[in-house]
C-alpha cells in the first residue's frame, strides 16, 4: 500500500450495485496522499484483470473470500478509481447480482480484517 494503515483511514463500503474502497490519509500528507492514489489506480487496473493477487498477499491467503466469484465475472464488473481528499477511491459496479453478492463478500471480508467501517 506504501503508507501506514494507522495514519490513514480505510473503508469498504457495499453499495446496491457493487461497491467501494476507500483509503485517505488522516491529516494532509501531499505524499502519502499521492502515493495511495497510484496504490488505488494499481488496484482497480488488476481487479479489472480479474487479478487479486494483492489482496491475497495482504491478508497472508491464497484466496480472498469473493475474489473467485469477482475473477469469472470480470467481464461484468467495472472499477473506477477517484481521487478524494486526502487519497482515493475504487468505485466497483456491476449489474449482475451474483457478483454484487461476490463484491459484498469480498468487502465483508475486507472490513472485518482491516478493522474498518463503512461511511
Amino acid at each position: 500500500m506504501g503508507v501506514n494503515q494507522y495514519t490513514s483511514q480505510h473503508v469498504f463500503e457495499p453499495l446496491a450495485d457493487g461497491g467501494r474502497i476507500v483509503l485517505q490519509r488522516k491529516e494532509t500528507d501531499s505524499t502519502g496522499e499521492a502515493t495511495i492514489r497510484a496504490h488505488m489506480r494499481t488496484i482497480a487496473a488488476a481487479f479489472a484483470k480479474g487479478d487479486f493477487a494483492l489482496p491475497g498477499f495482504v491478508h497472508e491467503m491464497q484466496e480472498v473470500p469473493g475474489t473467485a466469484r469477482m475473477k469469472a465475472l470480470r467481464a461484468e464488473i467495472k472499477y473506477s478509481e477517484h481521487d478524494l481528499p486526502r487519497g482515493a477511491e475504487v468505485v466497483i459496479s456491476t449489474k449482475n447480482p451474483d457478483a454484487v453478492a461476490a463484491i459484498h463478500e469480498f468487502l465483508a471480508f475486507q472490513r472485518m480484517d482491516h478493522r474498518a467501517g463503512m461511511h
